[in-house]
């Protein structure tokens, strides 16, 4: 088995929105992470994945098993973290210990208690008085203490300060260390998949523009800063996308250093996971 999760043709029609085809994986060992604006698909592509919301069309294979031959046994391999704890408000994490040892067929009392010291989570407050960076926290501790192959997260870091998000993505990179364990991360701090992503998978109105390396984006893409008159020279077969700002036009390229050796009078920049998102999202689309 050389992916955890293989998404193929994925189709979700509504009224005014349409998952239009989506096909992506996640490599055994890997974290791919899943950008795109707000509405752009992701949580209907996660949702769907996981059988919430039912598909029109497409196929997912989780850890080898197709979804018609999904079982407890692979469920229980899965650990799911949405944005907000679904916890009940009136249990102590020490209550959820007890319920969830009875519910997982593999849960890790000892790794769970670790987590919460190690998260800085008490285990014998009332949920309710969590705060919401404290609720992911606890969710995160929950997903990973029952053993799971596979992680799916949703916004799992949102409502954590950076220097928890920090310790947060430590522990991300420490689950993934071996082969058998990987990680799809929906997030819209590209900042956090910048340090942890293997691969990059960006949805945009429904459909996927592209599944890159990270380091394919990192150290390959750039943005061409010029003025008009430089701009009506560029080869069009080499921008992916562009946008006026005031005086300039900023043109994203797949490759800055054939950019910086054809365009000598241009300033040619790296380009963030950020900047890309941006660019394809308010900018156009080249042709």
């Amino acid at each position: 088995m050389n992916d955890a999760l293989t998404i193929s043709g994925l189709t979700k029609n509504y009224k005014d929105f349409k998952l239009n085809g989506i096909s992506f994986s996640v490599p055994c060992g890997s974290i791919v992470g899943l950008i795109g604006e707000n509405g752009a698909g992701k949580s209907t592509t996660i949702y769907s994945i996981l059988g919430i919301v039912v598909k029109d069309a497409g196929t997912v294979t989780i850890l080898g098993k197709e979804e018609q031959k999904i079982d407890n046994a692979v469920r229980n391999q899965i650990g799911v973290v949405f944005d907000g704890g679904s916890f009940p408000d009136t249990l102590t994490a020490k209550k959820l210990n007890n319920i969830f040892k009875s519910v997982y067929t593999e849960w890790d009392e000892n790794q769970f208690f670790s987590l919460l010291t190690k998260l800085s989570l008490p285990a014998d407050k009332k949920i309710k008085e969590f705060s919401k960076g404290m609720k992911m926290k606890l969710c995160i501790a929950v997903a990973l203490s029952h053993k799971p192959k596979l992680l799916i997260l949703d916004e799992a870091t949102s409502g954590l300060d950076p220097v928890m998000r920090d310790d947060i993505l430590d522990v991300f990179l420490d689950f993934v260390q071996d082969e058998n364990h990987s990680i799809l991360m929906s997030s819209h701090i590209t900042t956090d998949l910048e340090k942890i992503a293997d691969y990059i998978t960006f949805i945009h109105q429904g459909k996927v523009l592209f599944c890159k390396t990270k380091d394919e984006l990192r150290y390959h893409y750039g943005i061409i800063r010029c003025g008009a008159a430089l701009f009506d020279q560029l080869d069009k077969e080499e921008v992916l996308a562009y946008r006026k700002d005031d005086y300039q036009w900023n043109v994203l390229v797949a490759d800055k250093e054939q950019a910086r050796r054809k365009y000598k009078n241009a300033v040619v920049d790296d380009a963030t996971i950020d900047d890309i998102l941006l660019l394809y999202v308010k900018g156009e689309q080249a042709k």
